[in-house]
């Protein structure tokens, strides 16, 4: 084993999956145990965690039905991804010191292999902080240009709607479609969040928290010939109220259903997907790992806008291992704005 191993801690801390939740997550869904600091096999590397991701997505692992993948077992560590680096190796494109991006677990020390989900390797720009890269310049950055760009086509001229606008993807993606030279309005929830996104670049900011009546007529107010692209990280009745205001031959790029994370046995029944006919229009939902061959291409875009200033990171950061069901119920709450992380 690596001459590091001696110097490590002899325990491993996990935040486990103590109860599933039922709505939005409380804490004592979660639970803080200690268990032997884990060794790595042949060809794997034991990774200390260095910022963790909170994301909406880690709500759907926690109920015991099918998704993208599995859920979280009671007693298992939260699958959750993080930024990490390695502190004992037996791989040798993985030396002790480098700095990765990957799915983990909730755990301030974990065993990958090279073959992990979502296994990158991160280089630091000089003067960027490291959490920057799980944030606007890591996922959810790329996962913004994916949606946008890969998904969404958007392009120059083009008038492009994006709800959730003050969270951690859709403030990137304010930024991407300004920078892109695009025409972009944000629906968020609340009147300082509606602020915070004309600040970052939005024409328009919509305060969603309204009637049913009042939301067509600000999105009708908004962007009287509608709308080109639609990066949905929301669903739910928003969906609905958008899909007869987008252009023929729009775009929806659907990337989350933040709506229903809490109520997944209740989902909103969509009502107008006519308009998918009468509009033409596409409707795809996507995963950011599905473009592999597209995201060194992001991450450069990433890369260049922040030097530029274009592009700025929002964040809430909390700091040590034992904020991260804290973190992570705040979220779930609606009480955030921008990219929830926490340094370890």
């Amino acid at each position: 084993m690596p001459e590091t191993l001696p110097e490590l801690p002899a325990t491993v801390r996990h935040i486990v999956l103590r109860r599933r939740p039922a709505g939005v997550p409380t804490s004592d869904c979660f639970d803080l145990v200690e268990t032997a600091m884990p060794v790595p096999g042949d060809g794997q590397m034991l990774v200390r965690m260095r910022v963790g991701s909170v994301d909406p997505a880690i709500r759907g692992f926690l109920d015991d039905r099918r998704s993208y993948l599995p859920p979280v077992a009671l007693g298992a560590p939260i699958t959750g991804m993080a930024l990490g680096e390695v502190v004992a190796s037996r791989h040798d494109d993985w030396p002790v010191g480098t700095l990765l991006r990957v799915l983990g677990t909730w755990s301030d020390h974990f065993v990958i292999g090279p073959d992990a989900l979502g296994l990158e390797r991160v280089s630091p720009q000089p003067g960027v902080p490291l959490r920057a890269y799980m944030g606007a310049l890591g996922p959810v950055g790329l996962t913004a240009w994916v949606g946008l760009v890969a998904v969404g086509l958007a392009q120059a001229g083009q008038t492009v709607l994006v709800s959730a606008a003050a969270g951690a993807t859709g403030s990137t993606v304010v930024q991407l479609a300004r920078a892109l030279g695009c025409r972009v309005v944000g629906l968020a929830g609340g009147p300082e969040k509606a602020a915070l996104v004309r600040h970052i670049g939005a024409a328009a900011a919509i305060d969603h928290r309204c009637t049913p009546e009042a939301l067509g007529q600000a999105l009708d107010a908004a962007a009287p010939q509608g709308f080109d692209v639609y990066f949905d990280n929301v669903g739910g009745p928003l969906l609905d109220a958008v899909l007869p205001r987008m252009r023929e031959g729009g775009r929806i790029a659907l990337c989350g259903m933040i709506a229903q994370y809490n109520d997944a046995d209740h989902p909103h029944g969509v009502t107008q997907l006519w308009q998918l006919v009468v509009k033409r229009l596409t409707m795809r939902g996507f995963l950011t790992y599905d473009h592999a061959d597209r995201l060194a291409q992001a991450q450069a875009t990433l890369d260049e806008l922040h030097r530029s200033g274009q592009l700025v990171p929002l964040e809430n950061v909390h700091h040590g291992f034992e904020s991260l069901p804290g973190a992570f119920i705040a979220l779930m709450q609606g009480q955030t704005i921008g990219k929830t992380l926490v340094e370890v």
